[in-house]
Formats: structure tokens, C-alpha cells, sequence
């Protein structure tokens, strides 16, 4: 058995392989070390720029108001494996909200209620909407980034939240 670290969220994976993707933030596989490789950017301390403290805490709120949606969402599903499905995707934005304070250097917020829909249909469309605009707002920061890290944290985020499109477009057909 094998260490593996998540370079974006730092997390460790114990198993024979490398996982595909992060088990606990969604990063892509190219983003996992062996653990005497890793360098986890969680880990570092960087200097943020004004746009990256911005749009970092524009992430966070987000990542948190999206954990609480998927929430009411998983508590709202009509049945086990959509309830499990937005379990499991309440922890990944929960997991990004945390990466986002290990790279600030601050303490997490409380988690948030919100509310949702009772039609899975609905909040299957509510959530390619949440998901479609973190992918293209974490594309942006990327852009603006002026710390090769922070480039790094979010190309890697934009990338899950697409895959998570595409996990709810599967619902939708």
C-alpha cells in the first residue's frame, strides 16, 4: 500500500494505485503525488495578490453557499443514490471552502443553511446553473492569477465543478 497526496487540497489517498481523481476535492489525477513527491498547495505560504484574496474569498462563499444547497438538496431527493449523489457533492464544495482557508491562512466559517426546490428536476437544473458558473468564474481567477499556485488551485477547481455538470446532465437525459 501507497501514500498519495492531493497537491490542491492536501488530503492523502492510502491504496495500491493512484486514484483517478481526488477522493475528497475531485482533483483531476495529474494533481496527485506520491507522498514523498507531494508539495501541497494548501501547505505553502503565498503571498496573495489583492485580485487573488478577492476572488479567493469569492470562492469560499460560494463553495460554502453551494455545500448548504446540496444539503437541502440530498435531504429533498426522491431517492437514495440522488440523495447520496448530492451528499457526496456537499462534501467536495465543502472540501474546496477548506483548501480556500489553508491557503489564506484562516479559520473556516461556520457551514450555512440554505434552501431548494422539492423537484429533483428543479434542482438538478439549479445545480448545472451553480456548477456551470463556478467552472467559468474559477476559470477567470485562474486567468487573473498572479501566483503560479493560485493559477494552479483554480484551473483545478473549474475543472471538478465542469465534471460535476456533466454528472447532472446525466440526470437530466
Amino acid at each position: 500500500m501507497k501514500t498519495f497526496i492531493c497537491e490542491i487540497c492536501g488530503d492523502a489517498y492510502l491504496g495500491d494505485e493512484k486514484p483517478k481523481q481526488c477522493p475528497f476535492c475531485g482533483a483531476k489525477d495529474t494533481y496527485i503525488k506520491l507522498g514523498d513527491e507531494a508539495d501541497p498547495i494548501v501547505n505553502k505560504t503565498i503571498e496573495l495578490s489583492e485580485v487573488s484574496r478577492k476572488n479567493l474569498e469569492e470562492t469560499l462563499n460560494l463553495e460554502l453557499d453551494a455545500h448548504a444547497i446540496y444539503i437541502c438538496m440530498a435531504n429533498k431527493a426522491d431517492t437514495y443514490e440522488i440523495k447520496a449523489m448530492y451528499k457526496r457533492l456537499a462534501k467536495v464544495e465543502l472540501e474546496h471552502a477548506s483548501a480556500v482557508c489553508k491557503i489564506m491562512k484562516i479559520a473556516q466559517p461556520e457551514t450555512r443553511t440554505k434552501t431548494c426546490d422539492e423537484d429533483d428536476v428543479e434542482n438538478f437544473k439549479k445545480t448545472l446553473d451553480l456548477e456551470q458558473t463556478a467552472a467559468r468564474l474559477y476559470l477567470g481567477f485562474a486567468k487573473e492569477a498572479e501566483e503560479k499556485d493560485i493559477k494552479i488551485f483554480f484551473t483545478a477547481l473549474s475543472k471538478v465543478e465542469s465534471e460535476h455538470d456533466e454528472l447532472i446532465k446525466n440526470y437530466l437525459k
